[in-house]
């Protein structure tokens, strides 16, 4: 079986591969993406003898395009549901962009012994928005810009954002890759409009400053410094001081989707961090 059932009826779809008996390594996609912008990470922790586990987040690529449920509490909630189907034990949960987010909430809420180690990847936390408690956030017209642009021509829009912003391909002398443009718009237009609608807000405005202060395992807060997306000023050096154990490792130069950009620095760092 490559899904599961949730409670309300929502199917989740996930990939599995991997020894049984082998520590699990779970990966938790950004917006509006999927398992598959995993493939590098999962193929390079397979190979090195981990159980590698990725799922379609609810409305996002091969699960149900809900229409409602598309926030956080209930993204943690079909994490929890994935787990005790699985069986996960003492897994690592790696997290990228809204997927930090997931994770965050996740691992707070996870039952004992699920969950060893967690990594929050250019990740949302503590939370996005400019609001009277967090004057660094972004102005929530940012997000409005987003909204409207997904339901005037989500097709264009999810051919601007990764040619440009998400991986740096619009600084001087990046080196573009039209194959990683197309995967991303081909991911993000297998999910519902209304989910991704809807996750606009769940990614944005979701205060999971409560959730990294009572995560007690070990956390690797990973984001570059010219992360376009995620501003890292305000989110990685933030969650890292809320954390009990908390690691922050800041990227010169790299982008918001520096695990796709920059593989070859990334995985050995998170293998190092799995391995600890």
């Amino acid at each position: 079986m490559d899904t599961i059932t949730t409670t309300d009826g929502t199917r989740i779809y996930f990939k599995d591969w991997g020894p049984r008996d082998a520590q699990p390594i779970v990966f938790h996609h950004g917006w509006p993406l999927s398992a598959d912008d995993w493939d590098a990470q999962m193929m390079f922790f397979l190979a090195n003898g981990y159980r590698v586990i990725a799922h379609d987040r609810r409305g996002h690529g091969r699960s149900t395009q809900t229409w409602t449920g598309n926030e956080m509490d209930t993204y943690a909630a079909d994490v929890i549901e994935l787990a005790d189907a699985l069986d996960l034990k003492n897994a690592v949960h790696i997290g990228h962009s809204t997927g930090g987010g997931e994770v965050a909430r996740y691992v707070a809420r996870s039952k004992p012994g699920r969950v060893a180690k967690a990594v929050l990847i250019g990740a949302v936390p503590p939370i996005m928005l400019k609001t009277e408690n967090n004057p660094g956030g972004l102005p929530i017209e940012v997000f409005d810009g987003f909204r409207d642009a997904l339901v005037a021509n989500r097709a264009q829009f999810f051919l601007d954002v990764p040619s440009g912003p998400f991986y740096g391909f619009n600084r001087p002398g990046a080196k573009v890759s039209q194959g990683v443009i197309e995967n991303w718009w081909r991911q993000g237009m297998m999910g519902g409009a209304k989910a991704h609608y809807d996750c606009i807000k769940a990614f944005s405005e979701t205060d999971f400053t409560e959730d990294l202060q009572q995560i007690e395992v070990p956390t690797f807060v990973m984001h570059g410094d010219d992360d376009q997306i995620v501003p890292y000023a305000d989110s990685a050096p933030l969650s890292a001081k809320l954390l009990k154990n908390g690691t922050l490792k800041t990227y010169p130069g790299f982008p918001h989707g520096m695990c796709t950009t920059h593989p070859e620095v990334i995985n050995p760092d998170l293998l190092a961090f799995v391995r600890t």
